[in-house]
């Protein structure tokens, strides 16, 4: 019955024999699985630190809302549910160790008051420590606007001084009695030079006292070579010394300016006369001359009068139209002087201007 066996010297059968693609294939296929498997494992760690954190910080609010409970509590001292500002400033007293004022126990309560009721309940009642921080940061904050308000005073206090000292220097006060007096005295030059359109008006009245004083102070004037020439530089000089009250400055400006005005009707009248001549005609009329002069020489005069009544009651008389205008476009103001008292050109003045406008448009934006 004996079984056959394979002689000693057989071989065993073949072992299939896998093509390097297919291994390639085969070891892709165990690293995706490996990484599959770590990155559910990160994903489970991921999920446990979260649910640990989500933990801890259920456990630190529950200590923070245990130990705002507590202080509640503490601070609640009728018993009634509700915190009062008198009973949050007792109970921040105690637990700081500090006196706080009304004021600023009142600023925390609205902060903290969500429902504006005069009063905390337990969900709107924090800890101690962030009472502290608020009130510390409130602190820093009337710190810093008390630091502003002191910058701000400081440079107030600077621009009046500069502001002082450039009224010391360009005399823009009140005119005083004697200043009124001297305001009026540049207008008898205007009023002498005009004297020539009023030769109709005052013809025949040598009695009256005031034409017959006013005709000595006329001879005496012109008594003097070029007394026109004199007095007009003399005027224009003194009317640019700062330290005189503008009131005199500017009836001296306004003077020469209607002296000046008195030039144009005689010129118009000569160019005139001119071109009805060269046309062949008589000249102007006398009639037409006489009623000119007497509306120039009336003109003038209502001037002089407003100017002198506005002086005397100290006002500015600027109302004289395009003389006024001109003049007060003259008239030197404090911006125009530096705060050593230097002269600004109104170009420089301009510029200055133009950079304080854009630089107030970028702080705006």
């Amino acid at each position: 019955t004996g079984i056959s066996r394979p002689s000693v010297g057989a071989l065993p059968a073949a072992v299939p024999h896998l093509s390097p693609t297919s291994s390639s294939r085969l070891y892709n296929r165990e690293a995706d699985e490996e990484q599959d498997n770590e990155i559910e494992r990160l994903k489970a760690m991921a999920a446990k630190l979260r649910a640990e954190a989500a933990e801890l910080e259920a456990e630190k609010k529950n200590e923070m809302a245990m130990a705002a409970e507590k202080a509640f509590n503490k601070f609640d001292l009728n018993k009634d549910g509700q915190i009062s500002t008198a009973e949050l400033k007792s109970g921040l007293e105690k637990a700081l160790k500090t006196d706080l004022s009304d004021a600023r126990v009142s600023e925390l309560m609205s902060e903290f008051d969500k429902d504006n009721t005069g009063s905390l309940r337990l969900d709107e009642f924090v800890t101690v420590d962030q009472f502290r921080n608020r009130l510390e940061a409130l602190a820093r904050e009337e710190k810093r606007r008390a630091n502003e308000a002191v910058t701000a005073a400081k440079l107030q206090e600077e621009e009046a001084v500069a502001l002082q000292a450039s009224l010391d220097l360009l005399n823009d006060k009140p005119p005083s009695i004697q200043d009124k007096a001297v305001s009026l005295l540049p207008y008898l030059f205007p009023l002498l030079d005009g004297l020539q359109f009023g030769r109709f008006l005052l013809n025949g009245q040598e009695d009256n006292p005031f034409v017959g004083a006013l005709a000595i102070i006329y001879t005496l004037y012109r008594s003097v070579p070029f007394s026109g020439f004199i007095v007009f530089f003399l005027l224009n000089f003194l009317s640019s010394n700062p330290t005189l009250n503008r009131l005199v400055r500017f009836n001296m400006q306004q003077a020469i300016f209607l002296d000046i005005a008195l030039f144009f009707p005689g010129l118009i009248a000569g160019i005139y006369s001119l071109v009805v001549s060269g046309l062949g005609g008589g000249g102007i009329p006398p009639e037409l001359t006489i009623l000119g002069t007497d509306v120039m020489f009336v003109t003038l005069l209502a001037a002089i009068g407003y100017s002198t009544v506005s002086s005397i009651l100290g006002i500015e008389p600027d109302k004289i139209p395009f003389v006024s205008q001109a003049v007060i476009d003259r008239m030197p103001t404090v911006d125009m002087f530096d705060e050593t008292g230097r002269f600004i050109p109104r170009q420089l003045r301009e510029e200055k201007k133009n950079k304080d406008k854009k630089d107030k448009e970028k702080k705006d934006d």
